[in-house]
């Protein structure tokens, strides 16, 4: 099955970590990332979809960060 994540964080080095973290995991990129700035917070916030093949069968209940 094919499994989808869309991680998403202010733009700081965090949220690098955790896109590296899920690419180290054995995730894969898909698509560009994206940027939106957040007036409120006053933060640039991006986002960046992976994607990963695993064996089974998918289940709402599924913790896609566990993979």
């Amino acid at each position: 099955m094919k499994l989808y994540r869309f991680i998403t964080g202010i733009d700081d080095s965090e949220f690098c970590h955790r896109v590296t973290q899920a690419l180290n995991k054995g995730w894969d990129l898909s698509g560009s990332p994206s940027l939106t700035y957040d007036a409120t917070r006053g933060a640039t916030i991006c986002g960046q979809a992976v994607t990963k093949e695993v064996p089974g069968d998918y289940s709402p209940g599924m913790k896609l960060g566990d993979y």
